[in-house]
Order: structure tokens, then sequence, then C-alpha cells
């Protein structure tokens, strides 16, 4: 019963230490007259995936444990696409931008597949080598961001919008060292309890990180996009899910993989599949409709989709 009181205490605490990470750096950054571009596609994109970075870390640095780093990031980016997307799109339906339909999704389905061809079909782990292609790859991605934002038309009033006043350097300093404790904190309490949970039960570390380590890492995520469809703001729904997806496999792979080389694990093909499913499932409901959004009903069936993925996780583990 501790260990599961502690992986949910890891969660607040990693969950409230990217909070304090993401408004102390952005506090730091506008007082010393950064652009909101910048902010917004460094800070606060390093602080949604903070959560699965963190755990990640952790994870890789303990040989025992390496199957957490990968199936952190694979069951996130599940859950982001089947069950946040999903989720949000019941409340209203999600809208796309074109920038988005050509760039931003096919490139999150090709994450799983580049993960696909780097670990499962040729060395099978996320070596070193691979780590730099990942990273590569992420940088690529960066700098058609940066240059595809720098065009829009609307880039001046979004910078001259009201900000309001930023906090004073010193709390901005004090939430970002805080923040980073919570990290390391919390990352390690989940990584240690579901460990010693998946040993108790006899369930595999790889089961635990498909779901209850990436649901925990997600959260983040969930909330972001259900507000947003709540507030009829579909489209930062989609990007912040897209985004993630993307920022999860490039960024936190390629970074996890710089402690030591990821092995594959059993299964790990069909789940990768799944992901790329989620993403090809989206850029489909996006492009076949004129109004080019993901509908209440095509919600509604990833979320179908995920339930039965799900019970043929539990099914094999019993």
């Amino acid at each position: 019963m501790l260990d599961y009181i502690l992986i949910v205490v890891g969660f607040v605490v990693l969950i409230f230490g990217a909070n304090f990470l993401v408004d102390g750096a952005v506090g730091v950054a506008r007082r010393f007259n950064v652009p909101n571009l910048v902010i917004g596609l460094t800070i606060v994109a390093f602080g949604t995936s903070a959560p699965e970075l963190v755990v990640n870390l952790v994870a890789a640095f303990d040989p025992s444990t390496t199957d957490l780093a990968l199936t952190n990031i694979i069951g996130s980016n599940t859950i982001n696409t089947f069950v946040i997307l999903g989720a949000a799109a019941l409340v209203f339906p999600i809208k796309s931008q074109i920038e988005s339909r050509k760039f931003d999704i096919p490139m999150s389905l090709a994450a799983p597949i580049a993960v696909l061809l780097l670990a499962w079909l040729f060395d099978n782990e996320v070596s070193r080598i691979d780590r730099i292609i990942l990273l590569i790859i992420f940088s690529f991605f960066m700098y058609v961001t940066v240059k595809r934002t720098i065009k829009r038309k609307d880039r001046q009033e979004e910078q001259e919008e009201a900000e309001g006043e930023p906090n004073k350097v010193w709390l901005s300093i004090l939430f970002i060292v805080g923040g980073l404790a919570m990290l390391v904190i919390g990352g390690q309490l989940i990584v240690n309890s579901a460990t010693s949970i998946a040993e108790s039960l006899g369930i595999s570390q790889a089961i635990i990180g498909l779901t209850i380590v990436a649901l925990g890492t997600s959260l983040p995520e969930l909330a972001t996009s259900v507000v947003a469809a709540t507030k009829k703001n579909s489209d930062i729904a989609l990007g912040n899910v897209i985004g993630s997806n993307i920022f999860n496999v490039f960024f936190v792979l390629g970074i996890s993989a710089l402690v030591r080389p990821l092995p594959a694990y059993p299964n790990m093909m069909i789940d990768l599949v799944m992901v790329a499913l989620g993403s090809l499932l989206v850029l489909i409901f996006v492009w076949t409709n004129k109004k080019h959004e993901i509908k209440r009903w095509q919600g509604f069936l990833l979320l179908c989709i995920y339930a039965v993925y799900l019970y043929w996780i539990i099914s094999n583990t019993i």
C-alpha cells in the first residue's frame, strides 16, 4: 500500500515541480526581455515534457529499470493521442491548423516509425548512435517550427499582448531551484515505487511503464487539453498533444540514450504500432472533413480503441 501512496505523491510532486520550473524560467526570461516565441518553444515545451524527461533519466541511470525509460515515452504518447485527444474531442470538436496537418501530425507519425527502425529492426535497442539521429531530427523540427512561427502574420500582435508584471528575479530563481528539486524527488519516488509494485505483483516493468507511469506523466497534457477544449480553444489541445509526442520521442528519448543504451522489451513493436496508429487516425480525421477537425464520434472511437488495447495489455499479464 505504501508504494501506491508514494507513486501518487511522486506524480503530485512531479507536476507541481514542472509548474514551478516553467513559472520561474518564464519569469527570468521576461525580466531579460526574451521574446515570447523563444519562451514558448523552449521553456514551456520543456516544462510539459519535464515529467517524462525526469522519470526517463532516473530510470536510465539504473540498469535494472531501463524498461521504464522506453515504456514511459511509448505509453505517454499512446495515452496522449487516444485518451487525451479522445477526451478533449468529446468536450468540443478539435480543429486543426494547416501547419499541423502538413507538418506536425506527420512528424508525430514519423516518431514511432523512427524508433521502430532504429531500435527494433537494427540493434534491438536505442543506442548512443540512435540518440544522435533522434536529436538531429528534433533540431530540424525546432528549426522548422521557429521559422514557421516567425512568418506568422499575427506574430507582432502576439508579442505585444499584455503579459502582466513578471515575478522578481530572486523569486523566479527560487521557483527554478525548487521546481528542479521537486522534479528529481518526484521522479525518484515514481521509479522506485513502480519498480516495487511490479516486483510484488509479478508484473513486468514494461507494463507498469506503459500504464501507471505513462498516465501519471501525461497528467499535465491531459489537464491542458481538456481545459483548452472547454474554452473552445481546441487547436491548442491538438497542438499540445502533438507537440508533446514529438518532444517525447526525439528529445526525451534522445537525451535518455545519452546515459546508457535503452534495450527493447517484449511487445515493443506492437506498442509502437499503436502509437503510429493513433497519429495516422488523427491525420485521417483532420483531412477527411471540410472543417478539418476531430469530431466527437471520432474522439469516442479513439477512447474505445485504447480501451481494447488496455484490455489486451492486462489480459496478457494474467
